[in-house]
């Protein structure tokens, strides 16, 4: 194994509770050897920006939102913007990706400049020579509550008597929303009574256990970077 840190690179779009998990875990035996070597966000406000910022060793950040990008680039399309994000994430040269509430849907045009079906056009010095493994947290089961509102659509159907729990996960990153392979699940049970905001509350910290777990377990298996 290499000695040098595993290089992280972590997406966000909000809060960042869930980067700060895994700030908190480096180089600690829950995630040994590694280093966070840039936080994007799409959301010039996020929260997220302000911890990297205030880490022990202050952490690269960038932001590209889309809707400006678009505006700055009449001609430029939603996969192009994705194009640029993989480019900005390939410059921190990373052995792992990880989105940790970011709110935006990657398309293609970001996964195969991830995975080496695609080139980097013009900065070849960009394209990978190993496929970079893309994981995202999600907070529910799998198959069970896919895409946006997942604690909220979760908590609704437990209310109708449709379900007993829900829970978080970690999943590799396909095209198809919230359907990659699995990495690290959890059931989180509902309690009868219990607010909202009091199973959010619960949800969150498995949350920010099971990106930490899922981080160290990908990066066991994944190749350095070049």
């Amino acid at each position: 194994m290499s000695s040098s840190p595993r290089r992280i690179t972590v997406l966000i779009s909000g809060s960042g509770s869930n980067l700060q998990a895994l700030i908190d875990a480096l180089n600690t035996p829950a995630l040994p050897n590694a280093q966070i070597t840039l936080v994007l966000s799409n959301r010039k406000a996020a929260y997220g920006l302000t911890r990297a910022a205030k880490a022990n060793l202050p952490i690269p950040t960038a932001y590209l939102a889309l809707q400006p990008y678009l505006k700055q680039n009449p001609s430029k399309t939603r996969q192009d913007y994705d194009a640029e994000v993989a480019k900005i994430v390939l410059r921190s040269k990373p052995d792992l990706v990880v989105l940790a509430g970011w709110m935006h849907i990657l398309s293609e045009g970001f996964l195969e400049l991830l995975d080496r079906r695609k080139r980097v056009e013009g900065e070849d010095g960009l394209s990978v020579s190993e496929p970079i493994p893309v994981i995202n947290l999600h907070p529910a089961l799998p198959g069970q509550f896919d895409g946006a509102s997942a604690i909220e659509r979760a908590y609704e159907a437990f209310q109708k008597g449709e379900i007993s729990k829900s829970g978080a996960m970690v999943h590799r990153v396909v095209k198809d929303v919230d359907r990659g392979e699995p990495i690290v699940v959890r059931e989180v049970p509902f309690v009868t009574g219990e607010s909202i905001e009091a199973y959010e509350a619960r949800l969150h910290a498995v949350e920010h256990e099971i990106i930490v777990e899922a981080t160290k377990k990908v990066l066991e298996e994944a190749k350095p970077s070049s």
